[in-house]
């Protein structure tokens, strides 16, 4: 894959196969430096320049969800379980050879990555999440993204859904053939996603969490309108050693709405 901007890195892929043989997830590459695992959210793997930037420190491991990838969308049915899905990255990780990687996971991700350590509390040398899914409180519900008409999916994602950063995400292809199969492709990603957090994105994660060992800085939109920033002090009476940041004017994706303050914020907790 070959990059517009000469600032940006080169971005490879490689086919991991894992789970016995039934599965090949597919993992794209970037930058020079220490591992670091990205673990995508619901809508799938989106090489924006959050990921550029972590890979001019890092190199950036960032596979596709079973069912997300291109082409390759009943994969999803080699997966019944969501511990199936922890014991699947941990796979990927050992494959890979990546040795006590940074993971950084946003939203579904968030929850994956929180899961994936918690249950090999030595995988990673630190982890970031980003406004993730994963708790739940009844006075706080956490909101059906899949239930959501598409007009209304972009103010519960953003502060702001007319910034020009929420509009660059949110923009479709031109041609009404190629954007009708980004849509069908988004709603099978949400379909494979939520399989492993609905019908209430609660898997008990709240008693496991006291495993992950490993510094985490959580991330958080103080706007999100996806799953509360009253989730912070949730996740971080659970977790062993964290910090937190809460991003002003910013809804559920700080990377895309305030990407400096969210870059800075990172690169900060990774040095």
């Amino acid at each position: 894959m070959t990059t517009t901007d000469a600032t940006d890195p080169v971005i490879t892929q490689e086919t991991v196969p894992v789970w016995n043989g039934k599965l090949s997830i597919k993992v794209k590459i970037a930058g020079a430096g220490a591992p670091l695992l990205y673990l995508h959210p619901a809508a799938g793997l989106a090489w924006d320049p959050f990921l550029s930037q972590l890979a001019q420190t890092h190199t950036v491991y960032a596979p596709e969800f079973p069912g997300t990838s291109a082409g390759d969308p009943y994969a999803i049915h080699a997966v019944d379980h969501l511990s199936d899905a922890v014991l699947i990255y941990e796979e990927v990780v050992r494959t890979l050879g990546l040795h006590k990687p940074v993971v950084v996971g946003q939203s579904f991700g968030g929850m994956l990555a929180a899961e994936l350590t918690a249950a090999y509390p030595q995988l990673a040398s630190k982890v970031v999440l980003l406004d993730p899914i994963g708790l739940w409180r009844d006075d706080i519900p956490v909101a059906n993204w899949i239930a959501t008409p598409p007009a209304e999916l972009p103010a519960l994602l953003f502060h702001d859904p007319a910034s020009p950063a929420a509009q660059s995400m949110l923009a479709m292809p031109e041609d009404p053939d190629i954007a009708a199969a980004a849509t069908a492709a988004l709603v099978w990603s949400f379909g494979s996603t939520g399989k492993f957090a609905w019908p209430v994105p609660d898997r008990g994660l709240r008693a496991r969490l006291h495993r992950l060992t490993a510094p985490v800085l959580l991330v958080w939109g103080r706007d999100d309108r996806l799953v509360s920033a009253e989730y912070v002090p949730e996740w971080q009476k659970e977790l062993a050693d964290s910090q937190a940041v809460v991003i002003d004017d910013c809804g559920h994706i700080p990377q895309v709405e305030q990407l400096e303050q969210t870059v800075t914020v990172v690169e900060k907790f990774l040095s």
